[in-house]
């Protein structure tokens, strides 16, 4: 990590902040972890308002990356939803291995019931919080580099990213990129160019990814069990299913749903700001039983618009 050279620094710099993880009685995913800082007034001080429970750990979500969703629970659905499970349980599991976790044991559910050991040191650069209170970070095992401090200004470089949890997950192909405005624009690039040398060599999820070939959604138990694509594409195509009370996968109206959501984003190079339904085509898939949807964008050139 290192300030980066002149005409490339950043006015707002991310804030170090020490702690340990701690995953026992939580359900951490491929992209969240709990995280418990030294400081129990670090975010207060640093200006971040995350939600923190009565021990001072604190919900990470983890920057510019998205893992394929191990329980995801749509709004007013009566049940959680979830991803190609070895891919959305292998996430995680990766995830927990990076932090110096080992003989992790869950629940059905997800919730870890053991682990060694019961806690890692690490820490986090963060400067901010996303609407329900949970810290945006970049997340690292282990010390930080010498002349850091707990607390203290950071101006994250390529080669300190390359450290981070979030790059190692990406570049092993077990999670898909999925950048919001607040990234810097260097990192993005570098994490780009991450996900597209992990898809040229079908690393991981990239081995059955279908989101921009287009993928035939025949059932609900396909787009659960079978289909590998972008988890943000995945959620909207829960959320949408589970208006319908009939158990069916009629798409013809999906854009529409699309249309009515606040997904602001632009793509890059290009710079076209516009909205996700824009990128997203649904059309009758022939011979076969069901609708192709197709995002006609690589996840790499989309970047978000923080809600």
């Amino acid at each position: 990590m290192a300030v980066m050279a002149t005409g490339k620094i950043r006015t707002v710099p991310l804030t170090l902040i020490m702690g340990s993880y701690r995953v026992v009685g939580a359900s951490p995913d491929g992209d969240s972890v709990r995280f418990y800082p030294r400081d129990r007034q670090a975010f207060r001080r640093a200006g971040i308002a995350v939600k923190a429970n009565a021990a001072g750990g604190v919900q990470l979500r983890l920057d510019a990356i998205d893992a394929l969703e191990t329980h995801y629970t749509p709004p007013h659905a009566p049940h959680e939803w979830h991803q190609r499970p070895e891919f959305g349980a292998g996430a995680a599991d990766a995830l927990l291995r990076e932090l110096g976790f080992t003989d992790v044991t869950r629940t059905t559910g997800g919730t870890v019931t053991a682990a060694t050991p019961t806690q890692t040191d690490g820490y986090i650069l963060t400067r901010f919080a996303d609407k329900y209170g949970r810290a945006v970070a970049m997340a690292f095992a282990g010390e930080p580099p010498t002349g850091t401090r707990d607390g203290g200004s950071v101006f994250l470089d390529v080669e300190g990213l390359h450290r981070s949890v979030n790059h190692r997950l990406l570049a092993a192909g077990w999670v898909y990129p999925t950048f919001y405005s607040k990234l810097y624009a260097d990192l993005r690039a570098d994490l780009a160019a991450t996900t597209e040398a992990a898809r040229r060599a079908a690393t991981g999820i990239w081995k059955l990814d279908v989101t921009t070939a287009g993928f035939t959604v025949s059932s609900r138990a396909a787009l659960t069990d079978d289909l590998v694509v972008l988890p943000k594409l995945f959620r909207r195509l829960a959320e949408y299913l589970t208006l319908d009370e009939s158990g069916g996968v009629d798409l013809s109206g999906f854009r529409d749903f699309l249309a009515t959501l606040d997904d602001r984003l632009f793509t890059v190079p290009d710079g076209q700001a516009t909205a996700l339904d824009s990128l997203v085509t649904v059309a009758t898939a022939s011979g076969t039983t069901g609708q192709t949807v197709t995002l006609t964008v690589p996840p790499e050139r989309i970047v978000f618009l923080e809600g």
